[in-house]
């Protein structure tokens, strides 16, 4: 399916406790072209980034455990050579204005609301990538 960009290549690791979310989400960049790594648990995630420096995060908030503030906060901690500034968004149901601006003050570039618009996730992840 044609989504109007081209990740080619891109790299994204998607966190989110759902399995089905994380394959959709997988299904939708892999068409875009991007190379996806799924975790199933912010602990996992937070491994993942540090050993295979992804170019954009998508994480859910809400997981048991460890959430997605628990995720962007140990991230961000991180020195830059490490993966702290990782460019990031939040994949998530929580859609409130509240829940938006808690969700950028801890450290994501951009909110996604669950359900998942294809198009709205493609173009994020491009936006993210975008070197500054």
């Amino acid at each position: 399916m044609d989504y109007g960009m081209n990740l080619d290549g891109l790299t994204v690791l998607s966190v989110d406790d759902d399995r089905a979310t994380l394959d959709l989400v997988r299904i939708i960049l892999e068409e875009a072209g991007a190379v996806v790594t799924t975790a199933d648990s912010a602990r996992e995630g937070f491994e993942v980034l540090q050993r295979e420096r992804p170019a954009v995060l998508l994480s859910d908030i809400s997981m048991p455990q460890n959430d997605g503030f628990w995720l962007i906060a140990q991230v961000r901690a991180l020195s830059l050579a490490r993966g702290g500034k990782i460019p990031a968004a939040a994949l998530t149901s929580l859609t409130s204005a509240e829940d938006r601006a808690r969700i950028l003050r801890a450290g994501f570039q951009h909110h996604i609301p669950k359900p998942v618009d294809p198009e709205q996730l493609v173009a994020v992840v491009a936006l993210l990538n975008i070197k500054e």
